[in-house]
This record gives structure tokens, C-alpha cells and sequence, in this order.
């Protein structure tokens, strides 16, 4: 059965004007619509993750073995505070023909999707600067992503280009002990009632307007990122992406264990169909993939073309 998504624990923790939101948001970011989430009581998640089994052998009879024991390790994630809170002018919403609270809530339809899609940058890039930035409007105050995450030395493929054209595909398992997004605050969206409010301008003259806000806590958990994600980086337009470095990727999976979804840029996404020879005798370009070894694939546009390592 597959794990519940964001918009499924919106769902059961929100009202249905929250759910309606989320969900004209996530038609725009496969990765609120795909990635395995959790509510949490607070904004903070701790799991204590096996890193290494003992070493188990076979003995003699009347023969004794050391003791032997698990390592572990804590790992602890944070969720930050999204802020996609509305304010306009009252003079501006009131002379909307269908009233003030339906102006209202068209704007703040647009900034939940505005806030997705700086979720979904989030995921990926993180508080990062050296391979890219998050689209959010402050990343630095957001929570850690994929590229802080992953292991940079066991689960990554190097396609070998270079300068800043570069983009990376993504392949991730979901799940509480893989790759989860974290909704804190018992997965609130706190979406409150407009108010009346005084704002002001560029020169603080004030004017009366309109507020709403619209806030939640979220957070992206990856406790055993070397069974969980793998990336392959330094795709460019004279090293793009074929069908033998998916491969090599899916061979960093442990045996039994795969990969739930792929993650690509269009760019990429076209580069593998390139690849490809034609599968029919009119010589017709072959079909644009859609999954890989039975894993989905999503372009989506979270990922970017101007990554610089």
C-alpha cells in the first residue's frame, strides 16, 4: 500500500478549504503529490537509525564467540516555518465583483502554490549554495534538502560534465525508515480569518487593507540516506543522460530494495528519449519514457538546469 502523501495528511488534519488549496497546488509540483509524509506533534524528529549489523558467524562445539551488538546513531530533523500569508489593499478586494473574501481566497490560492513550489525546490537544494539555490524566497531559513542528505560517496554517478549547465536526476524510497516530508504542529495548515488590518507603503503612509494568514511547519526526514536516495550529477547537453548511467544508478540500490520514483528535469527527460534508437521501421523518434525499470518518472521543474557541481 502506498504511503500517504502531504495532500493526504492535509486531509485528515485540515479543513476541506485547506485540502482545496493543496490540491489545485500540487497538479504543479510532482513532489507534494508523491512524497510520503507524516504529521508530527512539534517541529522536531528524532529516529534512532541501525548504521551497522554485528558480525554473526558459525562455531565449534565447546567453543566460545565474542559478544556482538548493532551500531546506532540519533538523527534528528526541523521543520521550518512556511509563510504564504496574503495582505492587499481593502479598496483593491472590495471592488471585486464577487466580494472580498472570494478575492481573497483566489490570492491565497496563488501563494499555496507559490509555497509549494518552494517546497518542492526546498527538497532538493536545500540550505545548499555550492551545487545550487532553493527557489524560496529566504532558503537559508527553510529546512535541509537532498543534496545536504545524500551519500556523496556510495550512491551517486558522475556523468563527468561540467561548467554551470549541470543538472541532476534524482531516485528516491519513500517511507518512514527512506525519504519523508515532515508537517509539524500535528500537520496543521493554519489558514486563519481575514482581518481588517492597517498596512503601509514604501514611504510606511498607512492605508487600511485586508489580511490572511496562511502558515504550516514543514521539514523533509531522510534517516538512512544510503539505502534511500541516489543521484546522478553533472548532466549537461554534451553529457546528457542515458539509459546505462540509469542503470548504474539503480545498481547503488541494495539488492531487494528499490527506488520508488525518479526525478529529472525535462531537459533530462528528452536527453534519455534521445538516447534511445527509434523503435519502428518508419524510423520515428522513440516514445518519451515515463518509467524505468518499472520506477515513475516525473520532470518536474524543482530541478534545474544551472547546477554548478
Amino acid at each position: 500500500m502506498a504511503d500517504p502523501t502531504l495532500l493526504d495528511v492535509a486531509r485528515l488534519n485540515n479543513a476541506d478549504s485547506v485540502v482545496g488549496l493543496i490540491e489545485e497546488s500540487v497538479a504543479t509540483t510532482p513532489e507534494m503529490a508523491q512524497f510520503s509524509a507524516r504529521s508530527i506533534k512539534g517541529i522536531s524528529f528524532e529516529q534512532v537509525i541501525r548504521t551497522a549489523l554485528p558480525d554473526v558467524g558459525f562455531r565449534d562445539a565447546n567453543e566460545g564467540v565474542a559478544a556482538v551488538k548493532s551500531t546506532y546513531v540519533r538523527r534528528r530533523s526541523e521543520c521550518s516555518l512556511l509563510d504564504a500569508s496574503v495582505e492587499v489593499d481593502k479598496k483593491v478586494a472590495d471592488r471585486y465583483e464577487d466580494g472580498p473574501d472570494a478575492f481573497m481566497a483566489i490570492e491565497a490560492s496563488g501563494l499555496m502554490e507559490a509555497g509549494m513550489r518552494s517546497v518542492a525546490s526546498q527538497i532538493w537544494y536545500g540550505r545548499d549554495t555550492t551545487v545550487s539555490t532553493s527557489t524560496a524566497a529566504s532558503p537559508l531559513k527553510g529546512f535541509h534538502g537532498m543534496v545536504e542528505f545524500y551519500d556523496t560517496t556510495d550512491m551517486v554517478v558522475n556523468a563527468g560534465g561540467g561548467g554551470a549547465t549541470r543538472s541532476s536526476v534524482w531516485f528516491v524510497k519513500y517511507g518512514p525508515k527512506y525519504v519523508q516530508l515532515l508537517l509539524g504542529e500535528a500537520g496543521q495548515f493554519d489558514v486563519g480569518e481575514t482581518m481588517s488590518v492597517r498596512l503601509t507603503d514604501g514611504t510606511d503612509n498607512p492605508y487600511d487593507g485586508f489580511r490572511k494568514p496562511l502558515t504550516a511547519y514543514i521539514g523533509l526526514h531522510c534517516p538512512n540516506p544510503r539505502n534511500s536516495v541516489v543521484r546522478i550529477r553533472n548532466l549537461t547537453a554534451a553529457n546528457p543522460l542515458t539509459d546505462t548511467l540509469m542503470y548504474n544508478a539503480m545498481e547503488l540500490f541494495p539488492a531487494g530494495l528499490a527506488p520508488d520514483a525518479c526525478f529529472m528535469t525535462r531537459r533530462s527527460l528528452f536527453q534519455l528519449r534521445a538516447s534511445r534508437t527509434a523503435t519502428n521501421a518508419t524510423g520515428q523518434p522513440a516514445p518519451i519514457p515515463t518509467e524505468f525499470m518499472g520506477v515513475p518518472m516525473y520532470p518536474t521543474d524543482s530541478l534545474v538546469n544551472t547546477e554548478t557541481a
